[in-house]
């Protein structure tokens, strides 16, 4: 038998994440959504299939897929339950670091164990006075002997609860200019003297998905898990795994939207008002003929961003650029589906509720769009630069 072709095995993969989706996630999650349940034994099921290995190399034990592959994965998932994409988005963000600028050590010590499941990672990097504007963090790491010490917070932390590892920025060198000059990432596998999870985040969406505070107390880390045992290039590592973080939420809008989408035109051509269905009424036609354009758009950004990616080029305006226009067509499309549902759009009974919920986290999450935009910006100025 001959292997299959990378297009070959990209359909196997995606097609399936649709059969668990339907077999396995759409049966339990209005009930896991409301009652804002981990779902464990999906998590699992996730492992078993290997997605938290997606992007981590053959060698390391991982799949070694491109970021095309990768983002049609939460894609998919984003059409069941875009909270299941939550522990391994942050997870391939760290597992990127790790793999890109860790020693030789770090990645024999930590992919193989990510690439299973064994341990699940997250990026701590958002504090209560710093989200976008990374510089501005205030979490120190005092170097010790053969020792950190990490004394501060971090906010709004996907996997703090359930993830057992972590890639954290920090201060190491507080008077440092500019600021990122001063910045490292450190490596923390929990349970950990000194680390602690604060409060559990009641969110308006993304439910069941653990987003909590971790806190860090005089909690001493080997300086062995400097991220590639050299100070001040934490800011660096960090921009590069949100690169790959800022495809994944646009994968996810992309994949919110057109469940929207699809919901809104199969509710479209069932409900009836002044004698025929409401889809062969125009301000309807009008409506979805735009969201299927927005969404198809917003989908090729994401995979041009996701080509750019695998190259191993600097993608950070490709990445912007989709994360901006996905989640905003995201936002744009399902408040539009529902209003296309009309009163049923507004009650739990019917799907699009939720995916009016989740899509603000996709403006706001990695970057709120309004740093994406200023990103943008400067990337454009420095292309195209008199």
């Amino acid at each position: 038998m001959t292997n299959p072709t990378p297009q070959e095995a990209r359909s196997q993969i995606v097609g399936l994440i649709r059969e668990f989706v339907q077999r396995d996630v759409e049966p339990v999650v209005a009930r896991y959504d409301k009652e804002d349940i981990y779902p464990s034994e999906l998590v699992d099921r996730m492992a078993e299939m290997g997605l938290f290995g997606i992007t981590i190399p053959e060698s390391y034990g991982g799949l070694g897929l491109d970021y095309t592959t990768f983002a049609m994965v939460f894609e998919e998932l984003s059409k069941g339950w875009m909270s299941l994409t939550g522990p391994i988005g942050s997870h391939h963000m760290m597992a990127y670091i790790v793999a890109t600028f860790g020693t030789e050590d770090q990645k024999r010590n930590l992919l193989p164990r990510m690439a299973t499941g064994e341990v699940r990672g997250g990026l701590a990097m958002t504090e209560s006075e710093a989200g976008s504007d990374v510089q501005n963090i205030q979490m120190t790491a005092t170097k010790d002997g053969d020792e950190y010490v990490l004394n501060g917070s971090k906010m709004f932390i996907t996997n703090a609860e359930n993830g057992s590892a972590f890639v954290v920025i920090v201060k190491t060198d507080r008077d440092a200019h500019p600021p990122h000059r001063g910045m490292s990432c450190l490596i923390v596998e929990k349970p950990l003297e000194g680390l602690s999870v604060g409060r559990h985040l009641d969110k308006l969406g993304y439910r069941g998905l653990d987003t909590s505070e971790l806190l860090f107390e005089n909690c001493r880390v080997p300086a062995g898990n400097l991220v590639g045992e050299v100070e001040g290039r934490g800011f660096q590592q960090v921009m590069g795994g949100l690169e790959g973080g800022r495809i994944n939420i646009a994968a996810r809008a992309v994949g919110v939207a057109t469940a929207a989408f699809e919901a809104a035109i199969s509710y479209a051509q069932k409900r009836k008002a002044f004698g025929k269905p409401i889809a062969h009424h125009q301000a309807i036609q009008l409506k979805l003929a735009d969201m299927a354009t927005k969404i198809r758009a917003a989908r090729l950004l994401t995979y041009d961003a996701a080509a750019k990616k695998d190259t191993g080029e600097r993608a950070d305006l490709e990445a912007g650029m989709a994360k901006l226009f996905a989640s905003e067509v995201c936002g744009e499309v399902t408040l539009e589906a529902m209003r296309i549902h009309g009163g049923y759009g507004y009650v739990k009974e019917y799907t699009v509720e939720r995916y009016y919920r989740d899509a603000p986290l996709m403006i706001i999450g990695e970057g709120t769009n309004e740093i994406q935009r200023l990103v943008i910006a400067r990337r454009l100025l420095e292309e195209y630069a008199l």
